[in-house]
């Protein structure tokens, strides 16, 4: 199972959080994307650009801030954290 758990945060308060679980059987770097797409799906929010240091980010600690230079809307909070939780083992 591939989880990750999204969280909007503003003022250093979680505004809402959501789980998502991808069974799909694809490549992890497309499950990352399918993650996201569903995080924010859920949270009715377009869908970040991946600077390169949310790319870092996410390969040094599986977990990335994607702040208001990511979105090309206007958004309500400080930044979304993307944080994979749980991941498949083979």
């Amino acid at each position: 199972m591939f989880r990750v758990w999204g969280k909007l945060i503003k003022d250093n308060r979680l505004l809402k959080d959501t789980v998502v679980n991808v069974d799909e059987d694809l490549s992890r770097t497309k499950k990352v994307y399918r993650s996201l797409e569903l995080i924010c799906y859920e949270f009715d929010l377009q869908q970040p650009i991946w600077l390169e240091k949310n790319i870092k980010e996410f390969l040094l600690h599986d977990k990335t801030r994607f702040t208001r230079d990511s979105f090309i809307e206007d958004v309500p909070f400080d930044y979304l954290e993307f944080h994979l939780i749980e991941e498949d083992e083979f």
